[in-house]
């Protein structure tokens, strides 16, 4: 069959994979669960960390799924034809089962046969060395791999250096530690006219389209590289640019992804997209109120906080596009189409009314910020030919001013802006930020530290003695964050706890890590679960098969891990702060000592 759109490109490569052996596993939300390290949920990869790092994973070695992400370090890349603040992509993961050759050969078969992609049209890279790194040699097996696939020696390049640096077709380790290997990419010749003979990855008309990690080695404590144990695979390869390709189209936004979108800012500028100077605008717009949507989905609202200030910069930055082409009180419109693009998202269809309400309530509250901005602007500006750069700063802090607004304003005005100083003010802003939106996982649950996890074991133990010291069966996690110095746990409950309960709390706590209670791992299918007592929300975001993990009769949770071998292993249970989080949700803070 020609595929034509972007469900029937999710549904065949989910099809292909399983008849391959895999299973299929959930798209996770948009918030990692249990990682502080990162703001969103930014590939595939990132909810299956603990797997490629040798746990279990109840569903067995072969993975398939297809993951919605948030990427924020491209932000003012959006604007072109192929970046994307919001995104889907396609996954397939070994771990520890097949290696490079089936990897290779099941992304060529899917692109060549289920695709129907040209081979004519077809590029790879492969991993070229790296002269500072001699125990990591060029990746030649890939490439031999590939030619026996009828890919030409032509159209392989090879990307030296790149491993100190996790670059140049070279992936990780996630931490200081732990699995890393090297990277073959495909691309493809996204022009309607022959492509060059030999491959020119530098060359932008070369689209890729997907990526085999190829996770051979293992970083150590001493910074070497040594062969992995548990060799792993992870593809992960974006939907929008793959239908894009096979649509026969060289822009994303043409694509069944984004085309009902286009047509409704149209609609409501009565401008066309295909002019020139509307489509960086309207790109904007499309992609920024998309992934505002799936955002307030996954239960974000807007705010001046990590996600919530991802969220109101996205929204606000939209609007100030619909600024230039000369509409506003939009957003929750051109929002409409997305609900009928995604429709397989039940979440969107779930929460439909909150969306559209909370886009209205933020466009309007940043068309108000946007008149006071303005009269500040006009007082910063008096009786001056110029606007510092620390000015400029300031409305974009305050106000929500990205710096183009600010120099259209002052380009009306005749008023120069120091856009140097402006820069250094940024750049000081985005390096506080960086680690959280640029989805390195540099600790947190992802690098399975001992302390990080000691303190996951604490957290269901905590959960469990909350139930039973409130007398409160139905009190659930509402939220929770772990790093290796302590642990942060949100539940649902309508007051205060008085100090007498906190030190009932963590004396049964202690008690339980006393007693050396064993911590058993069990896969069973989510109704199999429930009806065993084991806690967890039931809902769609579970697989067929889920891990529980117990501690003896005490706790018994749907959880993906990690957990401590042992409740002896903990230490010493110390609650250091209870206080409020949300109308009727309280947060608790604890370390062990």
């Amino acid at each position: 069959m020609q595929i034509k759109n972007r469900k029937e490109l999710i549904r065949e490569f989910i099809a292909f994979y399983k008849l391959k052996n895999h299973k299929e596993i959930p798209n996770y939300p948009l918030i990692p669960e249990n990682d502080p390290t990162v703001l969103f949920t930014t590939a595939g990869m990132h909810p299956i960390v603990p797997f490629l790092l040798g746990q279990k994973h109840p569903l067995g070695k072969r993975l398939v799924n297809v993951q919605r992400c948030i990427r924020t370090q491209d932000i003012d890349s959006v604007g072109d034809p192929a970046h994307h603040t919001f995104f889907e992509m396609l996954g397939k993961w070994s771990l520890g089962d097949y290696f490079k050759k089936e990897a290779i050969t099941y992304t060529f078969e899917f692109m060549t046969k289920i695709l129907k992609m040209p081979i004519d049209k077809l590029a790879v890279t492969c991993f070229g060395g790296d002269k500072r790194v001699p125990q990591v040699p060029k990746d030649n097996e890939s490439a031999g791999i590939w030619k026996d696939l009828g890919i030409p020696e032509e159209r392989i390049a090879f990307l030296e250096g790149g491993v100190l640096e996790s670059d140049n077709n070279w992936w990780g380790p996630a931490g200081k530690t732990g699995p890393c290997g090297p990277c073959t990419e495909t691309f493809y010749w996204k022009l309607k006219t022959k492509p060059p003979v030999k491959f020119n990855p530098e060359d932008k008309n070369w689209v890729e389209i997907g990526n085999d990690v190829l996770m051979q080695y293992i970083k150590n404590e001493k910074g070497k590289f040594v062969d992995a144990k548990q060799k792993n695979i992870d593809f992960g390869g974006g939907v929008e640019r793959t239908i894009t390709i096979i649509s026969g189209l060289e822009d994303n936004y043409l694509s069944d992804c984004f085309l009902p979108i286009i047509k409704k800012i149209e609609n409501m500028s009565g401008k066309k997209y295909l002019i020139e100077k509307n489509k960086k605008p309207m790109r904007i717009i499309a992609d920024h109120i998309k992934a505002s949507v799936f955002i307030i989905a996954d239960g974000i609202i807007p705010s001046n906080a990590e996600q919530g200030y991802v969220l109101r910069r996205l929204i606000r930055r939209a609007v100030k596009c619909g600024r230039e082409l000369e509409i506003k009180n939009f957003t929750k419109h051109v929002a409409t189409p997305i609900f009928e693009i995604y429709d397989d998202y039940e979440i969107l269809k779930k929460n439909k009314g909150k969306i559209l309400d909370e886009l209205e309530k933020e466009e309007e509250r940043f068309l108000e910020t946007l008149e006071q901005g303005i009269k500040v602007f006009e007082k910063l500006i008096k009786g001056k030919k110029s606007m510092s750069g620390k000015d400029a700063f300031l409305l974009y802090q305050s106000y929500g001013f990205p710096i183009e607004l600010t120099r259209e304003i002052a380009n009306e005005k005749k008023i120069k802006i120091d856009e140097k100083e402006y820069e250094k003010e940024f750049q000081k802003h985005q390096e506080l930020s960086r680690t959280a939106t640029a989805g390195k996982f540099k600790s947190g649950l992802a690098d399975n530290s001992e302390a990080t996890k000691k303190l996951h074991t604490a957290t269901h133990l905590l959960n469990q003695a909350l139930r039973i010291v409130l007398k409160k069966p139905d009190l659930f996690q509402k939220g929770s964050n772990i790093t290796p110095e302590r642990l942060r746990f949100d539940f649902n409950f309508d007051r205060k706890l008085t100090n007498e309960e906190i030190k009932k709390v963590e004396d049964l706590v202690n008690q339980k890590i006393i007693e050396g209670i064993p911590i058993v791992c069990d896969f069973m299918i989510p109704s199999e679960a429930k009806k065993t007592g084991a806690q967890g929300v039931f809902d769609d975001k579970y697989g067929d098969k889920v891990s529980v993990y117990s501690a003896g009769n005490f706790s018994k949770e749907i959880c993906a891990g990690p957990h401590a071998n042992n409740t002896n292993e903990l230490g010493n249970f110390k609650i250091i702060k209870e206080e409020s989080s949300a109308a009727g949700i309280r947060r608790i803070k604890a370390v062990l000592e």
